[in-house]
């Protein structure tokens, strides 16, 4: 029988398809993972509601609790709607490692009426705050195409959501 500590430990490690450096729990896709009995329920949370993604994260949270002879049931739910704020610093530190741009503010902001206005995202290459976006969608739907005008390197950054 599978206990709650290893379901989670395994689950926790899943990669995010799209983001491999990430893991699903880094990424804040992770919302819950409980065990009654032999059953496992693993709770998920798309960054945004159509992720194609999603699919690939169900058979990797199956794959992940394969040989521990428990059912697994995977539960997507789409309220309340992912934020960035569930985003774990580890998960925005190996973002930043990697030359994506984490997010820059909070959503909390955005829920309490304040409207950030993003003039620059700070290059993850060369830290210059000289960059612009090119294009609102980046390699994700969940990032922005931006390009440092210092070091000319393009780089995604996460959206603020």
């Amino acid at each position: 029988m599978v206990t709650l500590a290893d379901a989670r430990t395994r689950v926790e490690a899943v990669a995010d398809p799209e983001l491999p450096l990430v893991t699903i729990a880094e990424l804040g896709i992770l919302r819950d993972v409980a065990v009654d009995g032999n059953h496992v329920t693993v709770t998920i949370t798309p960054t945004y509601s159509g992720c194609p993604a999603m699919a690939a994260i169900a058979e990797d949270i199956e794959a992940a609790l394969n040989g521990t002879d428990a059912d697994v049931s995977i539960t997507t739910v789409l309220s309340p709607a992912w934020t960035t704020d569930w985003m774990t610093t580890a998960g925005r530190d190996k973002l930043h490692a990697a030359g994506i741009a984490p997010p820059t503010h909070s959503a909390r902001d955005l829920a309490a009426g304040t409207v950030p206005i993003t003039l620059s995202v700070r290059c993850p290459q060369c830290g210059s705050i000289r960059t612009r976006e090119l294009s609102r969608f980046g390699s994700t739907s969940c990032k922005a195409l931006w390009r440092c005008d210092d070091c000319l390197e393009p780089f995604d950054s996460f959206k603020v959501l």
